[in-house]
């Protein structure tokens, strides 16, 4: 079970990505919106991950 909620999570990141991409490249109204919603997202994770402390390799420079 838990391996098919990981692969759905995947196919959506995927696409998402694939969504900037193309929008990057002028695509339809949909894929502009998918991706603003994905980049949205990036962005919320990213925030959530500083306020917890975590980090990574970069930055700490």
């Amino acid at each position: 079970m838990i391996i098919v909620v990981l692969l759905g999570v995947l196919l959506l990141v995927v696409a998402g990505c694939a969504c900037v991409v193309w929008a990057a490249r002028g695509g339809p109204r949909w894929v502009r919106v998918v991706a603003t919603a994905t980049l949205a997202v990036g962005e919320l994770v990213k925030s959530s991950d500083k306020r917890r402390g975590g980090g990574g390799s970069q930055g700490d420079e």
